[in-house]
């Protein structure tokens, strides 16, 4: 059970030695440890009640800070067994102040901090069988309290607002001189306030959670319930607050066995008044008595307060818009009838006039609509195809199929040749411009030419067994001496060997008709393929992946009885005979 001995009724003596009362306690004096004795806990800055708290949290980052200045007369009294009589008044006059400040985080969150002064302490050694109570007069420091409050529903000045809280005692204070628990304390709470025209009040209930119990004399001092209640009607011009405030706290542990008990149920009425001597400050006096003689309870307690606590920024009202079309009551000419921004101030807010109707959803009316009834896009410039669809397009190229000559394939517009209008242009699959159709080389990028099998084609194209050429390789009459007119061809012969670094090795062969001795032509035919060697070493093509022979008139393209024929079998060709470093299985056998 839970009881206490407090201002004018809290200590319960068992036996004391003045009745000659047996007693049940040890027969020599025991010194008693000392508790948080004093019951009031101011609220959180920034309100008009002393103990009430008037859950004003709102704006962002807004400070408050005060000092209160708390005097209890008879505050702790030695009883007699009946607790009617008193014996001796162990702590007479106190006198606390309470620095406070709080701060609101964010809209709906505060955190506020109280720290307790005991600046004076009038006490009396009381000892009596069994009890010692010496407590300390000593300059002291409360108990340390941190607090948050979240704001759960309401505004300021509203009729209802609620919060949820939680406070945290820190053992800072001096227990000789009754001023701490000596462990940590934890009150969770529930507070209610509101503004009612002139009237407004606070009300907050909770517990107060003791870490630590410990038996003080006769009585149990644990875990507690509160609840505080306030009100005030508001004066002079809402500057002045004035009202009572009834705190009251009982015993929950020991077994309930302290709950509602007159010495364990400590009440006090305290007659309050603030007033707004200036912007942002407030002064504060009250006073009142103690009710019960519960434990820490004075006979009177005298308040009196300073606050700093600037007013939350009022939020600005939005103007008046009554049909709530977006356009204030001010600048609007229909304010009961949703309407739409105008550039006439005369029509500004007003409703559109009902537009024609637009049966086919397009966007266009069916006045302004040549074809009502078949969605299309406007046509400023043509009426009669206003709102009308474009005719079938299948390939989707932007010529209409009435006009396309290849309704199905996207092509390009040929207005001039109504057979080609509309259809793709030939492929150029190698990007020479010349198109596939008229190049007879259509995958390797050549050049144009009056013959229709070299148009398009390089002068040396990659075959399977051999690099060809389109050209001939021109050298000097009966001489291995290479012309200028070869250079082309040469060219595009070493162009073609750095593009297929896979071909490892030619075989360059030269060969000449039949006239003359053979051994001659023999000769003139390896010393004509070797100077192509040369030219093509000498343009960079490593000398390894080349080498000649020299066929003379042995292997015939034509037969040596016309000039064309003979013309023809002097010639210079370019065999590939290895890829990669092994034989060419495209190379003929037996060659």
């Amino acid at each position: 059970m839970s009881q206490r001995i407090s201002l004018r009724s809290c200590v319960c003596i068992s036996s004391l030695c003045a009745l000659g009362l047996t007693l049940s306690f040890e027969h020599q004096a025991a010194a008693q440890e000392g508790f948080a004795l004093n019951r009031f806990d101011p609220a959180e800055q920034a309100g008009v009640f002393f103990r009430g708290d008037s859950l004003d949290i709102a704006g962002d980052r807004r400070w408050a800070a005060g000092l209160v200045a708390d005097w209890g007369h008879k505050v702790l009294v030695a009883y007699d067994e009946d607790g009617h009589s008193e014996l001796a008044t162990v702590i007479g006059d106190q006198l606390f102040f309470h620095l406070g400040g709080s701060l609101i985080l964010v809209d709906r969150l505060r955190v506020g901090l109280n720290i307790p002064l005991l600046a004076y302490q009038n006490a009396t050694h009381f000892d009596a069988t069994g009890i010692d109570l010496t407590p300390s007069e000593d300059f002291s420091l409360g108990d340390i309290r941190l607090g948050a409050d979240v704001r759960l529903l309401g505004e300021t000045e509203q009729p209802l607002r609620l919060a949820a809280g939680l406070r945290v005692y820190l053992p800072s204070g001096n227990r000789d001189a009754f001023a701490s628990d000596g462990s940590t304390r934890l009150a969770p709470s529930v507070s209610a306030a509101g503004d009612l025209a002139q009237f407004v009040y606070a009300a907050s209930t909770g517990f107060m959670i003791r870490t630590e119990g410990r038996d003080f004399v006769r009585e149990h001092v644990g875990s507690e319930m509160f609840l505080s209640l306030a009100g005030g009607v508001r004066l002079l011009d809402t500057k002045l607050v004035v009202g009572p405030e009834l705190f009251v706290t009982t015993d929950i542990a020991d077994g309930k066995r302290g709950f509602l008990r007159r010495k364990t149920t400590p009440v006090e009425l305290i007659l309050g008044c603030h007033y707004d001597v200036a912007k942002d400050v407030r002064l504060g006096f009250g006073f009142g008595p103690g009710l019960t003689e519960g434990l820490g309870e004075p006979a009177t307690r005298w308040l009196a307060s300073l606050q700093w606590a600037p007013g939350a920024e009022p939020k600005e009202e939005p103007p008046l818009d009554r049909d709530g079309d977006g356009i204030p009551d001010v600048d609007d000419r229909c304010p009961d009838e949703p309407g739409v921004v105008q550039s006439d101030p005369a029509l500004n807010g007003c409703p559109l006039p009902p537009m024609p109707p637009d049966t086919d959803a397009d966007g266009i009316t069916d006045d302004l609509d040549a074809c009502p009834t078949l969605a299309g896009p406007e046509n400023r410039e043509d009426p009669a195809k206003n709102g009308c669809p474009p005719p079938p397009d299948q390939d989707g190229d932007g010529i209409a199929d009435a006009e396309d000559a290849c309704p199905t394939e996207p092509g390009v517009a040929k207005p001039d040749d109504p057979a080609k209008n509309g259809c793709p242009e030939p492929a150029d699959t190698d990007g020479d411009g010349i198109t596939d159709d008229q190049d007879a080389c259509p995958k390797d990028s050549g050049l144009a030419n009056e013959d229709p099998a070299k148009n398009g084609c390089p002068l040396a194209v990659v075959r399977e067994s051999r690099i060809e050429i389109l050209e001939r390789i021109e050298f000097e009459t009966a001489k291995a001496r290479l012309t200028p007119a070869s250079d082309k061809v040469l060219e595009a012969v070493a162009k073609a060997l750095e593009e297929h670094p896979e071909i490892t090795k030619v075989s360059v062969e030269g060969h000449t008709d039949n006239k003359g001795p053979i051994w001659l032509n023999r000769r003139l035919s390896k010393q004509r393929a070797a100077a192509v060697v040369d030219w093509l070493v000498k343009q960079g093509i490593a000398s390894e992946r080349l080498t000649s022979a020299g066929f003379g008139p042995e292997r015939p393209l034509q037969k040596n009885n016309t000039e064309a024929g003979r013309q023809a079998n002097r010639r210079v060709e370019f065999q590939i005979i290895e890829l990669n470093g092994k034989p060419n299985p495209a190379q003929s056998e037996g060659r």
